[in-house]
């Protein structure tokens, strides 16, 4: 916009959209209720399992009333990966494991069929040329996230990022950064491209997708989330068995172990961890846990 902003319709302007921004930092975020469930041993033993969102287009209020008072309980909050603020760290560890040397460009990775969707989609999201270095994994997580970043999803309203900034007790994690990303990176290079293929495919869709997992997950509708993780690629068994349930059943040892130390930890994981016959609620129960459903 050219000139000074002297005139008095500029003014306006500007006094309008700053009385806007005041307003809008002063309204409260909406509540939501995401599902949530306690675990008791046989022992006595307690843990909570608390489905989350990596990323939002808005900051909402999840901490209701139950959610504290399990946070207050515990000692020990759990993530996928602990350090989730590191960004610097979790960038240096991408890079090293989704780049090699001597890969042919991207786009001749795929059927020739598909090029030329995969070579709209880069162009549209200012990609074209930029990704030929990266594995196919990475190739792939990158285009979902600049997707995600233009659908307006901001990681920064996450709920495990807002969890890690205000637990003060001991943090632990199931994975961390290396091991999560070394599942992409230990994929076999058709499943790596079956992956891409499928973001491909659903570049056009994934926001009204967010938005449908956004809604789902608000409201603690866990069988809206099951449906939205069978779409797609996790269709695939060899994805599915890398992706999520190997993934479940890992944790939920390890979860095992923390509970038999005598710990109390709050599980704080992607909601779709929980879904189905194959999440973690449902693993536990099938061991002789006690799990309830309490928000």
């Amino acid at each position: 916009m050219a000139g000074s902003f002297r005139s008095v319709s500029s003014k306006r302007f500007w006094l309008a959209a700053a009385l806007a921004l005041a307003a809008a930092a002063c309204k409260p975020a909406p509540p939501v209720t995401p599902a949530m469930w306690e675990v008791t041993g046989p022992g006595g033993q307690r843990a909570w399992l608390f489905g989350t969102i990596h990323a939002l287009p808005d900051p909402v209020d999840w901490r209701s009333d139950k959610v504290e008072a399990a946070l207050a309980a515990s000692d020990r909050l759990m993530l996928e990966v602990a350090k989730i603020d590191d960004g610097a760290g979790l960038a240096g560890t991408f890079a090293r494991l989704g780049q090699s040397p001597g890969l042919p460009p991207l786009a001749a990775r795929i059927p020739a069929g598909e090029r030329a969707g995969l070579e709209r989609v880069l162009a549209d999201l200012g990609l074209t040329g930029k990704l030929d270095g990266l594995e196919t994994w990475a190739a792939a997580l990158t285009i979902q996230q600049v997707i995600s970043a233009r659908s307006g999803l901001d990681s920064g309203n996450g709920v495990d990022r807002a969890l890690v900034a205000d637990y003060r007790k001991a943090l632990g994690e199931f994975e961390g950064a290396e091991r999560q990303l070394g599942i992409f990176d230990r994929l076999a290079e058709a499943d790596q491209l079956e992956l891409l293929r499928a973001v491909v495919r659903g570049a056009g869709a994934s926001l009204d997708d967010a938005r449908r997992l956004e809604q789902a997950w608000a409201k603690g509708d866990m069988a809206a989330i099951t449906a939205e993780t069978n779409r797609d690629f996790l269709n695939d068994p060899e994805l599915r068995a890398a992706l999520l349930t190997g993934r479940n059943k890992a944790w939920a040892q390890r979860l095992r172990q923390v509970m038999a130390a005598g710990e109390q930890p709050f599980v704080a994981v992607g909601a779709a961890h929980l879904a189905g016959p194959e999440g973690l609620p449902a693993l536990l129960a099938a061991q002789g846990y006690t799990v309830r459903r309490v928000q």
